[in-house]
């Protein structure tokens, strides 16, 4: 990468300002020149009409393209400072001349404020080691719906290389079967490929579809949080508590409950290994009962009383099936996905 594409990346160009600047339009260039080091030395800088910067360099005493300062491996004083002048020159212009992006692509910054507009999230910048990796998450639910990242295209395709920038959507395993069969999508780069697909944003694929596309991911990650009944999943350890033992004496057992949990709530109980699959579906009939362990290190904390409403099979609500509605983890109470909802909804039909 040379000096000007580092300093250069993820911004973009005012072509008003670099008038004011000094530089002057010839055809479909603009062109500016300064000298530097005491008249020693002259900096030539060339824009195009895309916004690419590049600059030369010249020793006035012979008349000669001067390039040691380019060589990484150049070092010295006179070397160093030639290399010094030249970058503040540019960072100069880019201050006076050109506005930060988040991102090095046209269309990644379109569609990242497109996300902002359309659902008030910014992207998060989450990974020091990554810094043009970010990713997109809902509000409540605190789940991404997308992530944008830049690497090399050997990554996606071994036949062709250089910096892209891509960003991973979650869609349902039908769809992106289907997708992976056009230009411009690929298999899911660093996430779940059954659940996950790569769109190129290089204008291959148009904004507005991928916006229809990003609606569908987002689709996963709402929850009911403001509406009157709740749905929760909830994990049980088999080992600790056997809820056939208690549901064979009664349909109501008691359960440990978090403080957002309402009466009329539904709560669907995930049952983890062997079974690893949700296993019931419970209604909240009474919330916030004092319950005291015979364990006295334990303190005293609230339970719930929740009444069977359906049973299912082992391995119908499987992991594995969670997973694909973006469900990758069970460590504790969370909110049920409105697409899983619908899909259990759909099947209980």
């Amino acid at each position: 990468m040379t000096i000007e594409e580092e300093l250069f990346r993820k911004t973009k160009i005012n072509f008003d300002k670099i008038v004011e600047y000094g530089f002057k339009k010839e055809k479909s260039l603009y062109k500016y020149s300064r000298n530097i080091m005491n008249n020693t030395f002259r900096v030539d800088i060339v824009i195009d009409n895309a916004g690419i910067v590049n600059g030369k360099v010249y020793d006035l005493s012979f008349g000669d393209e001067y390039t040691n300062f380019r060589i990484e491996d150049s070092s010295g004083s006179f070397v160093g400072q030639v290399r010094d002048e030249f970058k503040n020159l540019l960072k100069n212009i880019r201050s006076k001349c050109f506005t930060r992006e988040n991102f090095i692509y046209e269309q990644s910054n379109r569609i990242a404020k497109a996300i902002e507009e359309k659902y008030g999230d910014e992207p998060e910048f989450e990974w020091e080691k990554f810094p043009g990796y970010a990713t997109f998450r809902n509000k409540d639910s605190k789940k991404w719906y997308g992530i944008i990242m830049n690497i090399d295209k050997s990554k996606l395709c071994k036949i062709s290389t250089g910096e892209i920038e891509i960003i991973d959507i979650k869609l349902d395993p039908e769809e992106i079967e289907n997708l992976l069969k056009k230009e411009g999508f690929y298999p899911a780069y660093h996430m779940n490929k059954k659940s996950w697909i790569t769109v190129i944003l290089n204008d291959t694929i148009s904004d507005e579809n991928i916006m229809k596309l990003i609606e569908k991911s987002y689709s996963y990650t709402v929850v009911n949080k403001n509406s009157a009944k709740n749905e929760w999943i909830v994990p049980a350890n088999p080992k600790y508590f056997d809820i056939e033992k208690a549901l064979k004496e009664n349909s109501t057992i008691m359960w440990k409950q978090s403080t957002d949990i309402k009466v009329n709530d539904i709560v669907y109980i995930y049952v983890a290994k062997p079974y690893s699959s949700i296993m019931y579906k419970f209604k909240v009939i009474e919330v916030n009962i004092p319950y005291e362990y015979k364990d006295k290190n334990i303190k005293m904390q609230k339970v719930m009383k929740i009444d069977l409403i359906t049973r299912y099979k082992k391995g119908k609500l499987s992991f594995d099936k969670l997973k694909e509605f973006g469900i990758n983890a069970i460590r504790g109470q969370r909110y049920m996905p409105i697409n899983l909802s619908k899909y259990i909804n759909e099947f209980e039909k």
